[in-house]
Parts: structure tokens; C-alpha cells; sequence
């Protein structure tokens, strides 16, 4: 039970700070280029690096940190760090065209899931 509350609370932290993040670069950058995605995204990928390589090599550290920090606080915050984290990893074991396929494969099939999204609710409103 505990994972799932610490799981929950990096998940509100992660997008609390998504909100106030995008808001800042918002307000200071304006909305004609997605700014606020783009360094959320980019932070994301720099903490999940480093928490997963840190949690990974310091054995002795609790558990709770990875529920806590990459699953909570870095899912909520952004899912494309994930991604990234994924395709690294595969590249990182010398599968390189299985990251490939993945990484082509969540842009290309992403942009359909989306579309197809958008024309579902198009045709029910």
C-alpha cells in the first residue's frame, strides 16, 4: 500500500509542477511555439535520467525513492521522458533497431491515436 501512496504523492507534485512550469514559460514566452511543453519534456528526461541511474547505483537507498521520483513525480510531470528513458535503454543493450521501431513507431502511431482522438470527439459534438 505504501508504493501506491508514495506513488500518488510524486504523481501530485509531478503535476502541480507541469501546471506552475508550463504557466511560467507561458507567461514569459508566450503560446506561438509550445515553449512550456518542450522544457517540461526536456527537464523530465534530465530527472529521469539521473534518478534512475542515482536510485540505481546507490543500492543502499530506499525503494520508496523510485516510486516516489521517476514513477510519481516524473509520470504526472511527463510521459515522453519515459519514452526517451525507453529508447536509451534500448540502444544502451545494442537493439537498435527495436528502439527504432519504437521510437518511429510512438510518433508515427501517436499521431494517429491523436487525430483519431480529435475526429471522435469532432463527430460527437
Amino acid at each position: 500500500m505504501q508504493k501506491y501512496l508514495l506513488i500518488a504523492l510524486g504523481g501530485a507534485l509531478g503535476s502541480l509542477a507541469r501546471y506552475w512550469v508550463g504557466s511560467v514559460v507561458i507567461d514569459r514566452l508566450g503560446t506561438r511555439f509550445p515553449w512550456g511543453t518542450l522544457i517540461i519534456n526536456l527537464s523530465a528526461c534530465v530527472i529521469i535520467g539521473f534518478s534512475v541511474t542515482f536510485l540505481t547505483r546507490r543500492t543502499g537507498m530506499s525503494v520508496a525513492w523510485r516510486y516516489l521520483v521517476p514513477i510519481g513525480f516524473v509520470g504526472a510531470y511527463s510521459t515522453f521522458s519515459t519514452y526517451e528513458w525507453e529508447t536509451l535503454s534500448l540502444m544502451r543493450t545494442g537493439t537498435f533497431s527495436i528502439a527504432a521501431l519504437y521510437s518511429l513507431g510512438s510518433v508515427v502511431l501517436g499521431l494517429v491515436a491523436a487525430w483519431c482522438g480529435m475526429m471522435a470527439a469532432e463527430l460527437l459534438s
